[in-house]
């Protein structure tokens, strides 16, 4: 009976591999808000209205973000605040991503035959100094069949994974296409195209 009283809770935990793309020539800074640090979904049991999974995803997005950034940019400057920004120690942009919404689909409440995760992503691209370069909105899914033997927990982490490498390839080939970053780009010689 006590079994039924606490969560439980899902550690994300995947790798993520570097892509092999063109570096652009920037020196970014990367600026990771608490709630990404530290982010965690509550699923709510639907009957007893108690918290059923917690999903923690911080370390892991952090983990995905550390691998995709170095390999779009030249330099990547960690910060430890916005604050910490400036044109002086060759930052030229500052990249904040921040995580708007996070759904979990479980096949008990779906009555699908799959674990989903969809996340959605605010980004945010500023000048050294805090002027506004960019401000946009990144969308992830993922999803992980119920196979016969397959817990919650590996499923949801299926799920995770999978969104989060759709998420990295879409920073990946999707950095240079948001109208106002390819706009400061060629503004200011960083691409030519």
């Amino acid at each position: 009976m006590l079994a039924g009283c606490s969560a439980t809770t899902i550690v994300v935990d995947g790798s993520y591999p570097s892509p092999l793309v063109r570096k652009l020539p920037l020196t970014i800074g990367v600026y990771y808000p608490e709630e990404l640090r530290n982010f965690a979904y509550t699923e709510i049991d639907d009957n007893s209205g108690k918290d059923q999974y917690i999903v923690q995803s911080g370390t892991s997005q952090l983990e995905l973000f550390n691998t995709v950034l170095p390999a779009l940019f030249e330099n990547v400057v960690m910060l430890d605040s916005l604050e910490n920004a400036n044109s002086e120690n060759g930052i030229d942009a500052v990249f904040v991503p921040e995580i708007a919404e996070f759904q979990l689909g479980l096949p008990q409440k779906t009555k699908l035959k799959v674990y989903e995760i969809w996340m959605k992503y605010n980004m945010k691209l500023s000048k050294a100094n805090g002027d506004y370069i960019a401000d946009w909105v990144m969308t992830a899914y993922g999803k992980s069949p119920q196979e016969n033997l397959q817990s919650v927990d590996s499923g949801v982490q299926g799920a995770a994974v999978v969104a989060m490498r759709d998420l990295a390839a879409s920073l990946t080939f999707g950095f240079t296409t948001v109208p106002e970053v390819n706009e400061w780009l060629k503004a200011n010689n960083y691409v030519t195209e």
